[in-house]
């Protein structure tokens, strides 16, 4: 486990990442940042706990739903909502909008628009470590609706197969878009799909970080060795809709009350872990919500303030 300065950022983080997400969300409401967002308030837990286990040089993929694995990783408040925002000042000049926020400083790779796309790519990378004979990690991340598509089990048989450095998080927060896990999973817990070929595959309470982190931490030493992936689920649940287009209707309020709970908000609970523990005083959380406040504040007005791309570096960063 971590020294206290370390669990006391990870908690800054994860409130930074939910002070985030509304402001972010009141941003889009005003029209400062364009197209559909989509939120992980709730999910906190899983994305900074995970990348928390990580060195610079791992590689992370991410998802349509990553601002926990951008903070998570390390990367630059700033930049990030600039970048969320459209504006030349952000991490990929403006043109990557929310979802596809990349850094190679920070070993991310961004997130992807097509379901379990990006675990190819991870999948990818994890092979060239291993074939470098290098004990750095890919791990990628992924929802509960990717573990359905095709690539989701061409990936896991090829990792499992080749050894590759990998970990597969998969971040189970109950919805398939609209669709509830009881009605698009065959199985109750998706890592029992591990067990098809042949690695390691565990469930684990994804708004509990301390149990994110001790499994992670374990996968990815494992990965290190050489002795191949291992797919976590994380399970969790998405407080809000799918994304800022979502008018909702399909999640009850019961449902969403239930998992809102002291005992069940992840950054409730890592309070009150780190009280418990003699990490942090009260005083000590309630500066540290401030601090979180106060660098999303700074992070929305600096992105308000930055210009956006010239139109002459439109076709700049494109491959053929």
């Amino acid at each position: 486990m971590f020294d206290n300065d370390k669990m006391k950022l990870l908690y800054k983080r994860m409130v930074v990442t939910r002070q985030l997400e509304y402001g972010i969300r009141e941003q889009h409401k005003q029209g400062k940042v364009r197209g559909p967002v989509h939120m992980c308030v709730g999910q906190e837990a899983t994305g900074v706990g995970a990348c928390a286990c990580l060195n610079d040089d791992d590689w992370v993929t991410s998802t349509h739903r990553g601002h926990a694995h951008f903070v998570g990783k390390g990367l630059d408040l700033n930049k990030m909502v600039a970048e969320m925002m459209g504006k030349s000042t952000g991490y990929c000049g403006g043109k990557a909008s929310h979802m596809l926020i990349a850094s190679r400083e920070k070993g991310m790779l961004g997130g992807c628009g097509i379901v379990c796309g990006a675990l190819g790519i991870g999948v990818g990378y994890g092979l060239t470590f291993k074939m470098d004979g290098s004990d750095r990690v890919a791990l990628s991340f992924l929802g509960d609706g990717a573990s359905n598509e095709g690539m989701f089990h061409e990936a896991l048989n090829m990792a499992a197969l080749w050894k590759t450095n990998n970990v597969i998080f998969v971040e189970h927060n109950m919805y398939g878009l609209t669709v509830r896990a009881d009605r698009h999973l065959s199985v109750e817990n998706i890592s029992d799909r591990a067990a098809a070929y042949g690695i390691p595959g565990v469930s684990i309470d994804g708004n509990d970080i301390i149990a994110v982190i001790e499994a992670t931490e374990e996968a990815v030493a494992r990965a290190r060795r050489g002795e191949g992936p291992t797919l976590i689920e994380a399970k969790t649940y998405r407080v809000l809709g799918f994304s800022t287009g979502d008018k909702g209707g399909y999640q009850s309020q019961e449902e969403i009350d239930s998992w809102t709970t002291p005992d069940k908000d992840p950054i409730i609970r890592f309070a009150k872990y780190l009280q418990e523990k003699g990490i942090c005083t009260e005083a000590e959380i309630e500066e540290l919500n401030a601090e979180a406040q106060s660098d999303v504040d700074k992070a929305i007005q600096f992105g308000l303030e930055s210009p956006y791309p010239d139109a002459s570096v439109l076709m700049e960063g494109i491959f053929a």
